[in-house]
């Protein structure tokens, strides 16, 4: 029999895995979506954009939500928009229209954005009720969502499948795991409210905390790990099919190649960091994620860049939870988390965009170089987690 902690701890992993899960299931079909909308490099860094608007705009809005109507309700609230998003998705490309992939892509960012917030400031919360830290493993259920869905995505490019087909099954999966987990969510993060409650409006709130010399130079650090990540998740599949000339099958298997290393990288990293310290952890993982971006940028030979995407996904796997877990460790954890998660998501989605149209006059392979100096940039701002490393 699980016990109450057990159950709530498996809610947290469970609710962290859907949004990972449903990112993955559509970018894995990216090829397909920009065959079917007709659309060139430039304009699939416009439709993606639509995720990262929407994203920005649920990330912007769940730090005062969370204030009004609690984590549990939020968090519900995130799960049926994601949900409205993979119906408008699947009428976007049945229509073949642009325009409503785009508000798709929007309902499906500020879905993620809402249950992604609510689980940082939740799974920190309940992380420090338990003494004993679990936000790498949190962030690897996350990963562990992306790469099931990228083999689901593989399978289905695969069989050739369609995207109706497909995205009912991403809405079927979403239903039934948010039914199973969701009467276990803990609620820490309100008890931690009552029992220290923050002065002044939120907006002053994040203005006080913004002040911490240390926060900001830790955002430095989610800021270009996070753009390591998204980069990847937004444009890998593409970056094999045009800079590499891989088929769309290939290309998509060395996206779960990418994915099999964040996974990895994060549920190995809790015990690894309890060992070696946070911040010689983020440093490794600045460094993996260099020298595969390297070897993706600069290297021809398909097969060795098949094995550096995994130096790419490990590297980027813990920059986002160390850097969160970090923040937390203030007085005001939940603004604390949500600004750190808040500077990680503006890279993560912002940042792949921007990339798109770098890519459009440079490829896709020369529009990594940003990427790159950005990660070599965290290597040298790792040291401001340097506080209470043991966490």
């Amino acid at each position: 029999m699980l016990t109450s902690q057990t159950r709530q701890k498996f809610a947290i992993y469970g609710l962290m895995f859907l949004p990972g899960f449903t990112w993955a299931s559509w970018v894995s079909r990216t090829p397909v979506m920009r065959d079917s909308l007709s659309a060139t490099t430039e304009m699939m860094g416009l439709i993606l954009f639509g995720f990262s608007c929407g994203s920005m705009f649920g990330v912007f809005i769940t730090g005062k939500l969370i204030a009004w109507i609690g984590t549990r309700r939020n968090i519900l609230y995130g799960i049926l928009v994601l949900l409205a998003g993979v119906v408008t998705l699947m009428l976007g490309l049945e229509e073949q229209s642009r325009a409503l992939t785009f508000i798709s892509l929007m309902l499906l960012g500020a879905g993620t954005g809402m249950v992604d917030i609510v689980v940082n400031v939740e799974g920190a919360a309940f992380e420090q009720t338990l003494s004993k830290s679990i936000m790498t493993v949190i962030h690897g259920f996350f990963s562990l969502g992306t790469l099931v869905g990228a083999l689901a995505g593989m399978a289905m490019t695969a069989l050739d499948i369609s995207t109706l087909y497909h995205f009912t099954g991403v809405l079927a999966v979403i239903v039934a795991m948010t039914a199973i987990v969701l009467r276990h969510f803990p609620t820490a993060s309100a008890q931690a409210h009552a029992d220290n409650p923050p002065t002044g409006s939120f907006t002053a709130q994040v203005m006080r905390e913004l002040r911490d010399r240390q926060l900001l130079i830790l955002g430095v650090v989610i800021l270009a790990m996070a753009l390591a990540e998204g980069s990847a998740n937004d444009w890998l599949p593409l970056i094999m099919i045009d800079g590499h000339n891989l088929g769309h099958t290939a290309s998509t298997l060395v996206y779960v190649g990418f994915t099999a290393g964040m996974t990895a990288g994060r549920f190995l990293g809790g015990y690894l960091v309890d060992r070696l310290g946070r911040v010689w952890m983020l440093r490794a993982s600045a460094v993996s994620a260099a020298v595969g971006l390297v070897i993706v940028i600069f290297v021809d030979q398909p097969w060795l860049v098949g094995a550096a995407v995994l130096f790419w996904g490990i590297g980027a796997s813990l920059g986002f939870p160390l850097t969160v877990s970090a923040a937390a460790e203030g007085g005001n954890s939940a603004v604390r988390v949500t600004i750190a998660a808040t500077l990680g998501y503006f890279a993560f989605l912002v940042g792949p965009p921007f990339l798109g149209f770098l890519g459009e006059h440079a490829g896709l392979r020369l529009a990594m170089l940003p990427v790159l100096v950005m990660v070599l940039l965290a290597l040298f701002c790792s040291g401001s987690a340097k506080k209470a490393q043991t966490a």
